[in-house]
């Protein structure tokens, strides 16, 4: 089955790596807000459900996703879509692989190939943050505690970021590109540095799933 593969899929695909890679930030500088940094800092895990909505510029809604996500510094991550449409994004901190059940297809490549786009390397750790991005404070709003970080050189992959704090828990990622999408994520049930099984970073693929990357 090769269906054509949609915009929105590409972009919740685009999202998903970065958002993985937030997590594997090292603790931010001293110019962050602190309740950023004493919940980033000595971050070894995250398991959470998710949803995530993606609205284009004018604000119509092209998708809403939901699933669960397991994440384990560095470099290893597992987000896994079950609505509407079934999707396993996985990086074992060598390769990172998509696999799409409906289109019982696969594309994999390196990690450190995935971390040379742009967005990926912004928030990959590769550079301190406050070399890439300035960062504050943003405010208030839906009971929420804001925080922004923007990059410093233009780019037309990520234009804002912003993450949201439910008291002492991290609630919301916010992601605006250069043409105006927005993609959130909202976590459930998140839970901080808790022991995560190893195989859930290596992905086992059906018989006949069509492998798009190298050595296949």
């Amino acid at each position: 089955m090769f269906r054509q593969n949609t915009p929105a899929r590409r972009h919740g695909r685009l999202l998903a790596v970065i958002l993985c890679l937030l997590a594997g930030f090292s603790p931010f500088s001293a110019q962050a807000a602190d309740l950023v940094s004493d919940w980033f800092s000595g971050l070894e895990s995250i398991q959470a459900n998710f949803t995530q909505s993606v609205f284009d510029s004018a604000g119509e809604q092209m998708q809403h996703s939901q699933g669960q996500v397991w994440i384990q510094r560095p470099g290893r991550f597992r987000w896994d879509y079950r609505t509407p449409y079934r999707q396993l994004i996985v990086s074992d901190g060598t390769q990172l692989w998509t696999y799409d059940e409906d289109l019982e297809q696969a594309t994999v490549k390196d990690l450190d190939a995935a971390l040379s786009t742009t967005p990926a390397l912004l928030l990959s750790g590769y550079r301190p943050l406050s070399e890439v991005m300035t960062w504050q404070s943003d405010g208030e709003a839906g009971g929420l505690a804001w925080y922004r970080l923007q990059p410093r050189q233009q780019d037309a992959s990520v234009e804002k970021v912003r993450i949201g704090f439910d008291g002492r828990q991290l609630d919301t990622i916010e992601v605006v590109d250069g043409f105006g999408n927005h993609t959130r994520i909202r976590f459930a049930d998140l839970q901080r540095n808790r022991k995560l099984d190893s195989g859930l970073f290596h992905l086992q693929l059906p018989e006949g799933t069509d492998i798009i990357g190298p050595g296949s």
